[in-house]
């Protein structure tokens, strides 16, 4: 089965290139940004070394919908989607944080409660929380941007204070964090599926805020199927809520010895494991969709395709 580890443009009026983690990045005439989403898959801030099949499709297709169907609480940059596996937007100076909101205690948030820490960016936390349980309301616990390594936890009052970003601006960015959180879980529970955690990436552009980069996605947030959840949290299973995003492969590496800390080694996912992750890929998908995923064609170069309508697309800007 074909994958896009990476790719390597060579676009026209192309002035920059940048390769993420999991998107390889093309900045033309430094007006645009094209974004190509890889196969690759990134957990706990590393590259994992096998891609994984249609997951850079999912991906895109998916910001693709929730950027679309938020574009009335704020703008975004996106501006066509030439290809399954790219888009176009407009090329913003982003601000140097991440804006995370959780709704209840698990991921990043419960191993931090878990090792003894009772303030998390900030915000203060109660004695005798159990990993899955709720806040009383969302909290903002946002994160550094390292272009490298990993991302930081730090403190909207430290984030001001370091003049990272202004007091107004960011207030601004917690209100619309605040929005787009309350719509994607809106548009989860009409799906089946609470959405429990996720980040937002915001930028800049002649004096405006735009939300940049992907929302919703299941490598930008986290999801689990509502009815085990509920059930779960009202003590009637003993099941932990059945995930739907990219957690189980978090929890796969943990299993398996690797949490990005120095001198772990990153384990080998078998081909078995691959196509698992694959799945629920295209299982989230559907699920928040409602719609069938159709992978493109496995009969044709995937490369060559992508550049054949990128150049397309680049010459109608």
């Amino acid at each position: 089965m074909q994958t896009i580890s990476s790719t390597d443009f060579h676009l026209p009026n192309q002035t920059a290139a940048y390769h993420g983690k999991v998107r390889d990045v093309y900045t033309i005439a430094d007006k645009y940004v094209v974004m190509v989403a890889t196969d690759r898959i990134s957990a706990f801030d590393v590259v994992q070394p096998k891609p994984i099949p249609h997951k850079g499709q999912v991906l895109n297709q998916l910001a693709e919908y929730f950027l679309s169907a938020t574009r009335d609480i704020a703008p975004n940059w996106l501006v066509s989607v030439p290809d399954p596996n790219v888009s176009i937007g407009l090329k913003c100076e982003p601000y140097r944080v991440e804006m995370v909101i959780r709704d209840c205690l698990i991921g990043h948030a419960w191993r931090e409660y878990e090792s003894g820490k009772r303030v998390l960016c900030g915000v203060e936390l109660p004695e005798g929380l159990k990993e899955y349980d709720r806040f009383p309301a969302p909290i903002i616990t946002p994160a550094t941007k390292a272009d490298e390594g990993h991302d930081e936890d730090i403190s909207g009052e430290e984030i001001i204070a370091r003049g990272i970003v202004p007091f107004d601006e960011y207030k601004k960015l917690t209100y619309l964090t605040q929005l787009l959180f309350a719509r994607g879980q809106d548009m989860a529970l009409d799906r089946g599926l609470f959405l429990a955690d996720t980040k937002y990436e915001f930028g800049k552009l002649d004096g405006q805020i735009y939300v940049i980069d992907e929302i919703h996605t299941p490598d930008s947030a986290r999801y689990f199927y509502s009815d085990s959840y509920d059930a779960f949290i009202a003590g009637e299973s003993t099941e932990p809520p059945k995930h739907l995003s990219k957690e189980f492969v978090r929890q796969w590496l943990i299993q398996h010895g690797f949490a990005g800390l120095t001198g772990q080694t990153v384990p080998e996912m078998s081909d078995e494991v691959v196509q698992e992750i694959s799945d629920k890929y295209i299982e989230l998908f559907k699920q928040i969709t409602g719609a069938e995923f159709v992978p493109m064609s496995e009969n044709e170069d995937i490369i060559k395709r992508i550049e054949n309508n990128l150049t397309k697309a680049l010459e109608n800007l």
